[in-house]
């Protein structure tokens, strides 16, 4: 019996999208959690483009499989279809399964197939939390790097894992439902640049935060998650974190000007996430790999509350990572850097929730 990954049968973790034989996962942390009861399910899994390739470890989707909050399986997505049968036992037995993308939406895409179950066995969606949290973010959300503690070693899909980032650890913490949409690289008026003379205006986050993100992987047959539009309906957060301005930095620098229009600019993206999300609480943070734009962030918010009127709004700056404890791939957060941020972030939050 095939069970479909809709929202009736599973709860639909981050932003997802629902294709007459798929569920496309793009985003970090994006997938479903339900409670399965029986012998053994059967989970395949579709690759893209990204997974046709041999020995394309920098860009395999990475997921984790976890039952009853364990995880059990940690694969890449290195087959364009890979099947595989989970929560097996003799006997019949009621199991909380988690299937979470760990890689970022822009090196590749997964589909996550109907569910194969026995006659008799059920699936059902877990409960959803009280508390909804979004996080904006770049490769500090997605967790970039993290199992590869080389400052010299390059990006891998294979290294990135967002349940070990600051983001994820702080919603698991504060038992919240949790949506991040993060691109590495990316910022307000400039992605990451090693020469500040050059400007990556082609990579900046608000021009894809209306849709499912950035992907340079194709899944045949289904669009890319650039042209899928989101329906802000689907996941209402009680707090959006915006954590934004590291990569902006490398083309800011010291220059006033530059700074300044980072300011007027996330001013402008500050407008736009609240006419998306009326009712939340807006939450800049900024500082993990960098404070020099922090006071821009807080100028920011300040400004924005004057034009508006709306004091819904808060920041805040997150410890620098020591670089004398080490760094992992590209002189990213550490673990133990991401769990000190969000220790820091889960005080601040709690007495706004």
């Amino acid at each position: 019996m095939n069970i479909f990954p809709d929202t009736q049968h599973v709860k639909h973790l981050g932003r997802t999208e629902a294709f007459p034989e798929l569920l496309l996962l793009s985003l970090s942390g994006s997938g479903i959690e339900f409670e399965y009861t029986g012998k053994g399910l059967n989970l395949t899994l579709i690759g893209g483009n990204a997974s046709k390739v041999e020995n394309n470890e920098a860009n395999y989707a990475r997921i984790a499989i976890y039952i009853n909050d364990k995880r059990e399986k940690d694969l890449l997505i290195n087959a364009e279809k890979i099947s595989l049968r989970i929560a097996e036992s003799d006997e019949v037995k009621t199991s909380t399964i988690r299937i979470i993308k760990l890689s970022e939406c822009a090196m590749s895409l997964v589909g996550i197939a109907p569910l194969e179950i026995a006659e008799g066995e059920s699936i059902k969606p877990t409960k959803a939390k009280d508390l909804k949290i979004e996080f904006i973010g770049d490769s500090i959300t997605c967790g970039y790097g993290v199992d590869d503690e080389d400052p010299l070693h390059p990006f891998k899909t294979a290294t990135e894992d967002v349940t070990k980032a600051y983001a994820y650890k702080t919603a698991k913490a504060l038992d919240a439902d949790y949506s991040m949409f993060s691109i590495s690289g990316y910022g307000i008026i400039s992605g990451y640049t090693a020469d500040p003379a050059v400007r990556m205006d082609n990579q900046l986050i608000p021009d894809f935060y209306l849709s499912h993100g950035l992907s340079y992987d194709v899944l045949s047959g289904y669009p890319v998650p650039m042209d899928i539009t989101w329906d802000f309906n689907r996941f209402r957060p009680n707090l959006i974190v915006i954590n934004l301005g590291t990569n902006d930095d490398s083309y800011c620098q010291e220059d006033k000007d530059r700074q300044q229009e980072y300011q007027d600019r996330y001013v402008d993206f500050l407008k736009t996430v609240r006419e998306k999300n009326p009712d939340c609480t807006l939450v800049c943070i900024l500082g993990l790999m960098g404070q020099r734009l922090y006071p821009r962030v807080e100028a920011a918010v300040a400004s924005y509350k004057e034009t508006t009127g709306d004091s819904r709004i808060y920041s805040l700056m997150l410890p620098e990572q020591d670089g004398s404890v080490g760094y992992v791939s590209d002189y990213h957060p550490l673990e133990s850097a991401h769990e000190k941020g969000a220790q820091e972030l889960i005080s601040f939050l709690r007495p706004l929730i």
